[in-house]
């Protein structure tokens, strides 16, 4: 066989080794997405997911803290650092593909005892030098780090959303401890009054001391559960004012309770949907294209680096002689650089990178199967919410008419103490509790455009990998 025959045979082999490691396995087959959800479903006209969800609650205070947040908060400022960092590491892989070039100047005394002679030397020189990027080691890198850098991207779009998110339930959860204070002062407010009465009765001989001091011990009771809501609700505007990046001290908000909020019903679509609706799972497919060109550039490192060189330059005694046809020197050459022996070095440096491919496959894997589950989840609870709304509603429609009955009556004298402090107690507990239900089911709301992206779009890419429901990652 001919030397040329034996290169050629060398250049192909390591062109297919080199293509070989392109391909990136699929992460998912259409049998493993779902055709439709089957959490069970509120009733209503659905909404449309798009960016400013927060919008569908008709609260402009709402409205105003999450645009404060998006300015302020100290967990979005950190992630968009974190992207600055990625883009940075994309723009230093990029530096490999282009030659480095250097200039030098140097001024030099010389002289020696023997014979005593002393003289100057100067020096001008331009070198460069480029690493072919035959195998595509150097496009390896860039890749990764390209996709490293959309993952960054993607990591600080689910911190948005995560904020927005927590803005709008933390506000929520403000209002409601407010609702559930007023109610409680009510509440305190109606023992009260029955103890006035019961003074009155025990006064005239138609109540007993027993009775008296039961109403006085029920009251002290109610009272202490007011200053604990107020501390909770004190304790949740101190977290909303850290979300919006804001100390504590002098914050607060207008609303006063959840009245004039409903949550929205939301059309869920197709699980398949999800794929691009969400920021994680797009940050989970970059950061798996990220692992699969580390371990290209892994398997590239195996093949020899090929290196050109080229110097130029001036030397001379004297300055006003250094730039001279005579005083140039020059040099171009290559270099072939192959491993020979590295104690295992570059095959555990490949398995290593196939390893980190295998677990961000499962990661992305557990990344869908998690959103599909926040989906469930989240689109059950709001129709388990929707309806025990609706019964606590008729409860609380019913125990308000019923105490309004026992407390007449209790003053003429018709039922004992101890009914209407029952009657008391059943609506003060379903006034509560129907506060809490409408919380939740706002969170729940909240929850569902979490697990849906919020509206979320990719923008401001230069690099969109083509993909698909059933084949997301691509080659």
């Amino acid at each position: 066989m001919s030397r040329k025959v034996r290169v050629f045979s060398i250049f192909l082999l390591s062109t297919a080794l080199a293509g070989c490691a392109s391909t990136l396995p699929s992460a998912l087959t259409p049998a493993e997405m779902p055709p439709a959800y089957s959490a069970p479903r509120p009733a209503g006209e659905p909404l449309k997911f798009a960016p400013g969800w927060w919008q569908a609650y008709s609260s402009p205070e709402l409205a105003d803290l999450i645009a404060a947040a998006q300015k302020d908060n100290l967990d979005i400022a950190a992630a968009a650092a974190r992207i600055e960092q990625a883009q940075a590491e994309s723009g230093i892989a990029a530096s490999a593909l282009f030659p480095k070039i250097d200039l030098g100047a140097s001024a030099k005394r010389e002289g020696s005892k023997t014979p005593g002679t002393t003289f100057n030397t100067f020096g001008l020189s331009l070198g460069a030098s480029y690493e072919l990027d035959f195998w595509g080691l150097a496009q390896s890198n860039l890749r990764a780090a390209r996709n490293s850098a959309r993952a960054a991207i993607y990591a600080g779009d689910v911190v948005s959303l995560t904020t927005d998110a927590s803005v709008a339930s933390t506000y929520f959860a403000v209002l409601a401890l407010r609702e559930r204070v007023s109610i409680a002062k009510r509440n305190v407010d109606a023992a009260r009054r029955i103890l006035a009465v019961t003074k009155a009765k025990v006064t005239n001989g138609m109540a007993s001391s027993l009775e008296l001091a039961q109403q006085e011990a029920l009251l002290a009771g109610q009272e202490t559960t007011v200053p604990a809501l107020e501390e909770q609700e004190r304790e949740m505007r101190y977290a909303l004012a850290l979300l919006l990046g804001r100390p504590p001290e002098g914050f607060t908000v207008q609303g006063t309770s959840l009245a004039g909020l409903s949550a929205p019903v939301i059309e869920p679509g197709l699980p398949s949907s999800l794929l691009v609706r969400r920021p994680d799972i797009a940050q989970a497919e970059a950061t798996l294209l990220s692992a699969h060109a580390n371990l290209d550039a892994a398997r590239a490192a195996f093949l020899p680096a090929i290196g050109l060189t080229a110097n130029g330059g001036y030397m001379s005694t004297a300055v006003k002689d250094l730039i001279n046809p005579s005083n140039l020197a020059w040099d171009v050459g290559a270099s072939l650089l192959q491993t020979v022996f590295d104690g295992g070095e570059l095959s555990s440096r490949r398995d290593l990178a196939l390893a980190q491919e295998k677990e961000m496959i499962a990661n992305y894997r557990k990344t869908v199967l998690s959103a599909l589950s926040d989906v469930e989840t989240a689109i059950g609870s709001s129709a388990s919410l929707a309806d025990q709304e609706r019964y606590t509603l008729d409860q609380v429609s019913s125990t308000t008419r019923a105490f309004k009955i026992a407390e007449l009556q209790y003053r003429e004298g018709v039922v004992d103490l101890l009914t209407l402090l029952q009657t008391q107690q059943a609506l003060f507990t379903a006034e509560d509790q129907l506060v809490q239900i409408r919380l939740a089911r706002l969170q729940s709301s909240v929850g569902l455009y979490r697990a849906f992206g919020g509206g979320w779009q990719k923008a401001g890419e230069t690099e969109r990998p083509t993909r698909n429901a059933f084949n997301p990652l691509p080659y």
